[in-house]
Order: structure tokens, then sequence, then C-alpha cells
């Protein structure tokens, strides 16, 4: 009996621990998808200074295996380089197929409808043991660089060649990640990269066995544009009952939300909308327990106004920074270091007051409504000659405040009138919008 259990534990795979996903403080989980490798270095300068932590791209096995077992790692070398300098890490989506070892399949394009031709998805055993070979062998290369392996992007759509097959996708998953953690047992392991929160796909991917390799479940939580950021809580409280059933006991496995935007097209959001998305989508998932969360996309991919593909960046193809960019790097310069303490609910429950905290700072506040604007009114007790200091959701700063007695306050409310807040005796009055506010209580007296 002892020398069978023992040997039943020796055949387990190893647990992946949470390996290189930040915990839930401003800004270690904010990222942001790319599409270049080299020659783009002012690029990743401006991704930096707007304050991401982290890029997502591709990591192509057809471009880095073009003869049978011959890897050309050169171009992500000097991509991994070019991000450690920046002290920014990378999520590598270790996709698609490859022509060495699968057929040409004719699918229909679900956008234009049209019949199209493409290499099928790994689903022979050669074409698995080939995928996870190379992928094994590119976890090997770059073993100790701050990099995280995700295997393919949403193959419950058409990324899967002819079509989705969840059978076929968890057979080259499992494949993949044994590989892997034999070529460096502590590589961090994600997927699957769905599109959308489908939760028939993603319970037969956590019930195949893969979840003791992989450290996060990623999705991407697009959605209909009039369900704003907050909306995605409802699939992540569903995701998580799948993940609690089929976890390895006493294991913790995050959700990453590792690809979601809105577009900034005719039909698509405003681009003040699209900024006060892209920062309500960071807070909303570190409140919902989300560490690491991927903006698409860093640049715009086009010119054309009416083109969703060409509008979802947070820059101009001309790297002219739209609202989106001051959005993500006021977000990350006010509450660099915080993590949510407590939602400080309101009586309006489309109000979002987030209360977070800094070792050794005073807390802030990050506060919006999912309504039209209107004013709020917070209890606030600061210390003599305290002030309250309060930053737009793109960076302007306002002139702080004094406490003043409640009829100074009204004689005089603001030395600014177009400041969204003004402080009456004891009580903090912010007018609230779509895109949030920061508010520094460094001056508030001990709770």
């Amino acid at each position: 009996m002892k020398a069978t259990a023992w040997w039943l534990l020796l055949s387990l795979p190893a647990q992946a621990g949470p390996g290189l996903l930040p915990d839930l403080s401003l800004p270690q989980g904010v990222g942001v998808n790319i599409h270049f490798t080299t020659g783009h270095d002012t690029e990743l300068d401006l991704i930096a200074r707007g304050g991401f932590r982290w890029v997502r791209m591709d990591f192509g096995w057809a471009g880095t295996e073009r003869r049978p077992g011959e890897y050309d790692w050169s171009a992500y070398e000097a991509l991994t380089s070019a991000l450690e300098r920046r002290q920014l890490r990378a999520i590598y989506i270790l996709d698609y197929s490859n022509p060495l070892y699968e057929t040409t399949v004719v699918s229909k394009n679900p956008i234009t409808g049209r019949e199209q031709r493409a290499t099928a998805s790994p689903q022979h055993a050669e074409s698995v043991a080939a995928f996870a070979r190379w992928a094994a062998a590119a976890a090997a290369h770059f073993k100790g660089r701050p990099i995280v392996w995700e295997i393919w992007n949403e193959p419950n759509i058409f990324f899967w060649q002819p079509k989705p097959d969840v059978a076929q996708y968890c057979a080259l998953a499992l494949a993949t990640c044994r590989a892997i953690r034999r070529a460096d047992p502590e590589a961090t392991i994600i997927g699957p990269a769905t599109s959308e929160v489908p939760l028939p796909f993603l319970e037969t991917f956590l019930a195949s066995g893969v979840l003791p390799y992989l450290a996060g479940i990623s999705v991407h939580p697009y959605r209909n544009y009039a369900k704003p950021p907050e909306t995605a809580d409802e699939d992540y409280v569903k995701l998580r009952e799948f993940i609690l059933r089929y976890a390895p006991a006493g294991r913790h496995v995050p959700i990453i939300s590792g690809e979601w935007g809105y577009a900034s097209h005719v039909k698509g959001v405003t681009l003040e909308t699209q900024a006060a998305f892209l920062a309500r989508q960071q807070l909303a998932n570190l409140l919902a327990g989300i560490p690491l969360s991927i903006w698409y996309d860093w640049k715009n991919d086009g010119e054309d106004a009416n083109e969703r593909e060409h509008n979802f960046g947070t820059v101009m193809p001309d790297l002219r920074p739209k609202p989106a960019y001051l959005a993500v790097q006021t977000l990350t310069t006010e509450l660099d270091g915080y993590r949510i303490k407590e939602r400080v609910r309101q009586p309006n429950e489309r109000d979002y007051v987030l209360r977070l905290s800094k070792p050794r700072s005073g807390d802030r506040l990050a506060a919006w409504t999912l309504d039209q604007p209107h004013e709020v009114s917070l209890p606030l007790r600061l210390k003599r000659a305290g002030k309250v200091a309060v930053v737009s959701g793109l960076g302007r700063r306002y002139q702080p405040l004094p406490s003043q007695p409640p009829a100074a306050a009204n004689a005089n409310p603001t030395p600014d009138p177009d400041a969204p807040f003004r402080v009456q005796g004891e009580r903090l009055i912010l007018r609230l919008g779509s895109l949030p506010l920061y508010v520094d209580l460094r001056d508030e007296r001990s709770r």
C-alpha cells in the first residue's frame, strides 16, 4: 500500500504556483497587447512611461520553426531584452499552426463570410507532439526570463482551424504543459485565452486535468459596448465556481483578463469613454481579484475611423497619445503602489468609490459612476490645516482645498469653479463622472 501510494504521488504533475503573476497592487498587473518584435524602441519607451508593466505578444510557431527541429529565437531574444531594459514583462502566446506538420484546410471567414485557406490547428499526434517540443524548447531557451507562456489564442473561435474543437485544444494544452514543465519546472503557464467567457468550453478545459499545470486561467471578457467593464464581474463569479470545482485542493488559481478593449471607431465608444473604460477595467478587475489585465490594443492599427480594428489603441498610428493613454498614465501615477482596501458603498449601486492604501502613505480614493454625472457626499475628517487634493482621470491637478466651516464653504466653495469637488466642513463633495477621480487623503485623521 505504501509503495503504491508513493508511486502514485510521483506520477502526479507538480502543482503550479503563482510564478510571475503579480499581486493586486497597482500598477503591477497593468498590461497591453503589441504586434511587433524588433525596431520599436520608441514605442516601448512610451509603453513604459504610460505605466504599463506587461506586454502580450504572439510567439509564432511557423515563424520560429521553418525547418523541422530547427528553432530561431532571435526576434524574441531582441524583444525580451528590450522589455527587460524597461522592466517590462511578457506574456508570449504560443500560437498558431505550422505547415511543416499540418495540412491546408478551407473554412469560412466569420466576418466576411468568404471561404479562406489556412493551416489546420495541431490535431494529429505528430503535429501535437511537434508543437509541444517547440514550446518546451522555447521555455528552456528563455528559462529564468520574465515571461509567462500562454497556450494559443481564442481557440473557441476561428483561431482554431478549421473549426473550434475543445477536445483537440485540450489535448494540445495538456501535451504542451507537460513538455514545458519537463523543460522548466518553474515556468509560468496560463490558458486557454478564450474569446469572451464561454462557460461550456471552459468547463471542459478545466475538467481535462490541465489545472495542476496552470498558474492562471486567461479569458478575454469582450462584451457589447453598452456593457461597461464593471459588468465582467458577473462572468468572473461563474467562472470562479468552475475553477473551485476542478482545482487541486487548497490551490488558488486566479483568473487573468488576458485581452480586452473597446474601440473608438464611429460606431464604437467615444475617445473619452474609451479612456474611462481603460482605467475602470483595471480598477474593476482588481476589485474582482483579477491580478493581471491586458488592454487591447497598444496602437491604432490604421487611420479608418469607421473600421473597428483600426481604433482599439491607446495611441494613434503616429504615436500621438489618445485620451486612453493619458488615462492609464494618470491611473498608474496616482495609484502607484496602492491596492484596493474596500469599496465604499453608496446609496446608488452604480456609483463606485474605492478606498486604496499603500504602506507608509495616506489612503486614496478612486471614484466614478456608471450613471450621468452627479454629486456624492462622503465623510471627511482632516487634520488641522489639512487639505484634500484631487486629480482628474486625464491628469488635471486641482488646487488642494482645506477643510472649512460649512458656512464659509458655502460662501466660497472653491477657488477653481471647474473643480469636481469641494469641502464642506467634514464632508467631501465629489462630482462623479465616467472617468475616475483620484483623491489624496494623506491629511486625513486616523480612522
